[in-house]
């Protein structure tokens, strides 16, 4: 565990579906060590076996389902979910910040009616929280563990006790609520619980593009953009043009999710190999599974401190876009009817004036019951 025979693991991800040159490769090494310190010699296979010994009561067939779930347990408690939250608080923090800035919504990717930016970074801060409530609820599936099914899930040359006992230890050791499966041969046949978790580490992935994307956005300019927010300068944009700044946390956050897309696309390919007493392709579903984990893990930390700590609002920006915006004419609708306010806003377009200068020219209203309307 703290790596210290990482160079005796040879055997590479793509190999038998079961995992099995792993698991010896395990069995080996851990009696080859075994061995060294009980006689002082490396090499042989006595008084330590590793099938005798360290295989006993085990089968690759249940032992590395068992191992993909707890490794994606730790990873997720230890890695992701603490990066998350440290995202979650993140955003939460600029919701606050920035709940007196108002700004025009947008829907269509056209005007919309105004709001606040607080409001949206607290959809975003919301995503987020979501996020951490999906990876929890597939929780209680990941625990449940195949130790103890041997080679098709009948237990054969396993003692009675063995699973339970052994899956207690672990849970002591790990502080994780690991228990036996409930029933060996699904946990054996199928690896649903680990498409499950993939498709929660995708829905998680989606979520940080929709916030990425927008932050892209709104940042974009600075002069020729929206530009109602400002991200953190954190290196030159472009190697031919000066002053260039691009939002490169973002961007890498991006490409993290469209790696987490795809190895969910393997992960589900993966799943349905599961063929009569045993999936057949374990060692692609924990390799693609664990660096999902891990890089939503490293995005969301590198997203929170290195991008979303340091924006800025441009509050003259967000202003001007609400005056200029024809989605005012919303306001109108109560006391002047749908068609005529959307004649006022027809008018405003075309004259290239703002919904306010239209309805102070042609007298529509009084002044004060247009401003009280256009505060919307």
């Amino acid at each position: 565990l703290q790596g210290q025979w990482d160079d005796q693991f040879v055997v590479g991800v793509f190999q038998t579906g079961s995992g099995t040159s792993s698991n010896m490769n395990v069995n080996e090494v851990i009696a080859n060590r075994a061995n060294e310190i009980l006689t002082g010699r490396k090499g042989g296979k006595a008084p330590v076996h590793p099938n005798d010994h360290v295989n006993l009561g085990q089968s690759s067939n249940d032992a590395v389902p068992s191992a993909i779930h707890i490794a994606a347990l730790l990873a997720l408690r230890q890695k992701l979910v603490p990066s998350l939250r440290l995202l979650h608080d993140r955003l939460a923090a600029k919701a606050e910040e920035f709940a007196d800035v108002r700004k025009i919504g947008r829907t269509h990717l056209q005007d919309a009616v105004p709001m606040t930016l607080g409001q949206e970074f607290s959809g975003y801060a919301r995503q987020v929280e979501l996020g951490i409530e999906r990876l929890a609820a597939v929780e209680p599936r990941l625990c449940e563990l195949a130790l103890g099914g041997t080679a098709v899930g009948t237990g054969v040359n396993a003692h009675p006790r063995f699973g339970a006992e052994t899956i207690a230890w672990i849970a002591r050791e790990t502080g994780i609520d690991l228990r036996e499966a409930r029933n060996h041969f699904e946990a054996q046949a199928a690896r649903d619980a680990a498409v499950e978790a993939s498709g929660a580490l995708k829905t998680v992935a989606v979520s940080l593009a929709k916030i990425a994307n927008d932050l892209r956005w709104l940042a974009s300019g600075p002069r020729c953009g929206i530009g109602e927010i400002t991200l953190p300068s954190l290196q030159p944009g472009s190697s031919i043009m000066p002053g260039k700044v691009n939002p490169v946390i973002p961007e890498a956050v991006l490409q993290a999710v469209a790696q987490v897309v795809g190895n969910d696309a393997a992960i589900t390919f993966c799943g349905q190999a599961g063929n009569f007493e045993l999936n057949v392709m374990m060692p692609a579903i924990a390799h693609n599974l664990l660096q999902s984990i891990g890089l939503l893990a490293d995005a969301a930390a590198a997203f929170a401190g290195r991008c979303i700590a340091g924006i800025a609002a441009n509050r003259e920006a967000c202003g001007a876009f609400i005056e200029r915006s024809l989605a005012l004419a919303t306001g109108l609708v109560p006391r002047i009817g749908y068609d005529r306010a959307a004649a006022v806003a027809k008018t405003a377009y075309d004259s290239g004036r703002t919904i306010r200068e239209v309805l102070t020219a042609e007298a529509i209203l009084p002044k004060e019951e247009i401003d009280q309307l256009l505060d919307i």
